[in-house]
């Protein structure tokens, strides 16, 4: 079944995100914060192992500088808590404007950057067993949990934007994958793998990345392959 993938991980997120909600005064807050901590390790961790596969750091590099610029123009981060804080005014009338707009904003660019989401997509849009989204809906799972116990129904309001993103990119999956060759694949993931520890450094309360501005970098990155790994020859 084509979407099959996208609808555990969706399910997944609402499960975790529910019985973070309800659980979430009965977690200690010292146990939240180690668990917040570790997650954002094994996030930088995941992050760096794509980013160590590129085969020349100048595209990722490039490729993120350059969308983060258009990012910031774009002012895409500022949408994003927009959307946030449009949501939580709708459905969550008593909820903080702060913690809402934060676990919207962190959860959904968690479960939706990354080269799971991409690769995961092509499979899905396949037909075949959504292996990829059910490991990817496992780990967003206990994400969540521990997101909904944090930052409560923001966290949980980031299923929606798991099936939009993922059952956008399931759709087009096939002609996704066409447009791309391996080596674009490989600096893609690179990048991402940028925005993945982007995002390990922010649970980490290490520095505030605007993750939102990053997100362009995905897309100029495969272009800067296209035009000059292989094509010129100058960047190989």
């Amino acid at each position: 079944m084509i979407g099959l993938g996208t609808l555990i991980n969706t399910a997944t997120v609402i499960v975790g995100g529910t019985v973070g909600i309800a659980m979430g005064d009965k977690i200690p807050e010292r146990v939240r914060v180690i668990v917040v901590q570790v997650i954002g390790m094994v996030t930088i961790g995941l992050g760096l192992s794509d980013l160590l596969k590129t085969h020349n750091m100048v595209f990722p590099l490039l490729g993120m500088v350059f969308g983060a610029v258009i990012g910031e123009l774009m002012r895409i981060e500022d949408r994003l808590q927009g959307i946030g804080e449009f949501i939580r005014k709708r459905f969550a009338k008593r909820q903080e404007s702060g913690p809402f707009v934060t676990g919207f904003v962190t959860a959904t660019l968690l479960f939706c950057i990354g080269p799971l989401t991409i690769l995961g997509a092509i499979q899905d849009a396949s037909g075949a067993t959504p292996q990829l989204y059910i490991i990817k809906g496992t780990l967003d799972g206990f994400m969540s949990v521990i997101f909904g116990a944090i930052y409560g129904v923001g966290a949980l309001f980031s299923a929606v934007s798991v099936l939009i993103v993922q059952g956008t990119l399931t759709l087009f999956g096939t002609r996704l994958d066409a447009l791309l060759n391996d080596r674009m694949r490989i600096e893609l993931f690179a990048a991402g793998g940028l925005a993945v520890m982007a995002i390990g450094l922010n649970l980490l309360d290490i520095k505030k990345i605007r993750l939102g501005s990053l997100l362009p970098g995905l897309v100029v990155t495969p272009i800067l392959v296209q035009l000059f790994a292989d094509h010129t020859g100058l960047l190989r």
